[in-house]
């Protein structure tokens, strides 16, 4: 017969978990760090909410089912464990993926891998919305499930009132999500303050909780050589995005080879000899990216220390169409719907005089379908100003053609000194923000997901395609032998170099 000590379940959260539970906000970003208890917390809340709401409908979501039922289902941690007691009492039965409390409660176990997987929720009404790792999903799914949040004919009880439906979701940095969850909840907001989101955002009460290892004292008390772990995953970045939640290092990155201190500099004069073109990617409910670009005619030193080579190329302008809320705040990967007219004479109004060899532009816009392509479109609303050819839009290499991807890591790396042959003004602000956080394609490693927000590396990728470079690598010189020999008349030993040579020689063996 099951006691009433069966039926005692352990609920005990840590401070930082407390200031979740407790928050007033209605959407949470709880985490940053690995092991700053987020599973945990997302458990023992859906536990006590649907023991004290009845009725409450929780949906727990993870991107893979495996995952989810290892993580949540299973093991010393998991609810089956946690739940077994109230198991034995009656008090609770699991069926599969759902936990069903005697109150009428309910906690469904998702899973969500591919976008088109999100309608299966399409009539769900979610009281209490709790997302594992979202940085593992894309803006589309988040938003797609935030719009099912709703709650009607509740008995919400007093104390609770006002924080339903609600929203916790945990996140570490990286991952095809990390722009958008960046953008969403990090940038330019401080930790724990709680704000109102705009109405284009889903209006709730939104707040970002930081966690890291040292919020959560079970993991280090249950599994002592976790941090050292966490220390030992090989990667700076990676290190540093998961054991400190720094949420401006993208480790699996596409572009690794993008740095700022590098590829990124101040605006300067361009000289009027340098050849310069325009790029182009269009979209409509996606943003369309538009670049300008200079091609460097000799070596020129922009400022003190940095030097464009010889045919480097400097994207110096940007015009990308993406939505902005009612704050400004930048709505990631979605469109502004412009007419191929009006962004026409937009491009027309931005070269500002600039003489414009050629521009090339995504194929896709020279397509007829039952009337002028966009290609047409923008030409003859500038008065045939304004003309493009059709971009070479290969992404990989294949068959001996080197493809647009390799093109831009090419010149990212460098020239045989090791100098960018890629530059970007610091006004190019969505290049900079996009072009690191791309990630690869996990089905097709050698290219990027497309479900993230890669119009600007698009653009740049046409670019660099009409300009192909290979880089060359000269053949070191072989470094003269050193000799040592005793002078017949006065025995002193001479060497054939000269001191300031061995002098020489010797530092740069050093710096080696």
């Amino acid at each position: 017969m099951a006691t009433q000590a069966d039926a005692t379940i352990d609920t005990h959260l840590h401070p930082k978990q407390m200031a979740a539970f407790n928050s007033e906000a209605t959407e949470i970003l709880y985490g940053g760090a690995a092991g700053g208890g987020k599973s945990h917390l997302m458990r023992i809340a859906a536990i006590i909410w649907c023991s004290e709401i009845p009725g409450l409908q929780v949906y727990l979501f993870r991107r893979i089912r495996d995952d989810l039922i290892k993580n949540h289902m299973e093991g010393p941690n998991g609810f089956r464990s946690v739940l077994a007691g109230w198991v034995e009492c009656g008090f609770v039965t699991i069926v599969e993926d759902e936990i069903r409390f005697w109150n009428g409660s309910k906690i469904y176990l998702c899973h969500c891998k591919d976008e088109k997987d999100r309608f299966k929720y399409q009539g769900a009404e979610i009281h209490l919305l709790l997302v594992d790792e979202l940085t593992h999903f894309t803006d589309k799914i988040y938003r797609f499930l935030r719009n099912r949040v709703r709650m009607v004919g509740i008995a919400i009880p007093e104390k609770y009132k006002g924080r339903f439906p609600r929203i916790i979701c945990g996140a570490n940095p990286g991952g095809i999500g990390h722009q958008f969850v960046k953008m969403t909840f990090i940038d330019g907001q401080q930790p724990m303050k709680v704000y109102q989101a705009a109405n284009s955002e889903g209006g709730m009460l939104r707040q970002f909780i930081p966690a890291r290892l040292e919020d959560n004292p079970s993991m280090e008390e249950n599994d002592p050589g976790y941090d050292a772990r966490l220390h030992g995953l090989g990667s700076e970045s990676l290190v540093r995005a998961m054991r400190h939640g720094d949420w401006d290092i993208i480790d699996g990155a596409f572009f690794d080879n993008f740095r700022q201190d590098r590829h990124v500099i101040k605006p300067f004069a361009i000289p009027e000899e340098w050849t310069r073109f325009r790029a182009g990617d269009w979209g409509s409910a996606r943003p369309f990216s538009f670049g300008w670009y200079a091609i460097a005619s000799d070596d020129y030193e922009a400022s003190p220390g940095v030097i464009i080579p010889r045919g480097a190329l400097v994207r110096y302008r940007e015009w990308y169409g993406v939505s902005t809320d009612k704050e400004g705040k930048f709505v990631p990967n979605q469109g502004v719907k412009m007419t191929a007219d009006a962004v026409g004479l937009g491009i027309l109004q931005r070269e500002r005089g600039d003489k414009i060899t050629y521009g090339v532009l995504d194929p896709a816009a020279f397509a007829k379908d039952g009337g002028p392509s966009i290609r047409e479109r923008i030409s003859k609303a500038t008065g045939h100003k304004v003309l493009f050819r059709p971009a070479d839009n290969k992404r990989v290499t294949a068959r001996g053609a080197m493809g647009g991807w390799d093109q831009m890591r090419s010149r990212l790396d460098g020239d045989e000194d090791g100098r960018p042959m890629l530059f970007f003004f610091d006004t190019c602000i969505h290049a900079i923000r996009t072009i690191p956080a791309l990630q690869h394609d996990e089905d097709k490693p050698e290219d990027l997901n497309t479900d993230m927000e890669d119009h600007v590396a698009d653009e740049v990728r046409y670019a660099c395609m009409s300009r192909p470079y290979l880089r060359v690598v000269r053949d070191k010189p072989k470094q003269q032998e050193i000799t040592f020999q005793a002078d017949e008349k006065t025995g002193v030993i001479k060497s054939n170099l000269t001191f300031a040579e061995l002098i020489k020689r010797q530092e740069r063996r050093r710096r080696a």
